[in-house]
């Protein structure tokens, strides 16, 4: 979809996602160790969510799903952080990941880790990679 150039500043270029990313939020939507933007995706032809959050400066983004058993993660709509604003927390099975790998290190699952997605950060502007497992929602007709 075309960028609305009349909401740009006079002289101002628009805006390019990199090639093969598609846009997921305004970089400033992202907070350091705040709320996640969770978005819906395909995972294996299947509806699914996930979510990206900023942690140490940079955003990392994941299937929201438990590397235990796959279910969704967050305690509160984009909510994912433990109450130190550390780790990630499972609500359901309390499994604790590194923020910038996914890694799981204490839990049911430890030594596994989260299905990430790639993310990149362009012009004010947060965008996500699609790959083979993981892609956009298409409508097959008009809503």
């Amino acid at each position: 979809m075309p960028e609305d150039l009349s909401l740009a500043p006079a002289g101002a270029l628009p805006r390019l996602a990199p090639a093969g990313a598609l846009p997921l939020c305004a970089s400033a939507e992202l907070e350091e160790a705040g709320k996640a933007c969770v978005f819906d995706v395909m995972l294996w032809r299947r509806p699914a969510r996930a979510f990206a959050l900023r942690f140490e400066g940079r955003v990392v983004a994941y299937m929201n799903r438990c590397a235990h058993v796959p279910t969704e993660m967050d305690w509160q709509p984009g909510e994912f952080l433990d109450a130190d604003r550390r780790f990630i927390l499972c609500s359901m099975h309390g499994a604790v990941y590194e923020p910038t790998s996914g890694q799981c290190i204490a839990g049911p699952c430890a030594g596994e880790r989260l299905m990430a997605i790639d993310v990149v950060e362009s012009g004010g502007q947060v965008y996500w990679y699609p790959s083979p497992d993981i892609g956009p929602v298409v409508f097959d007709g008009p809503v």
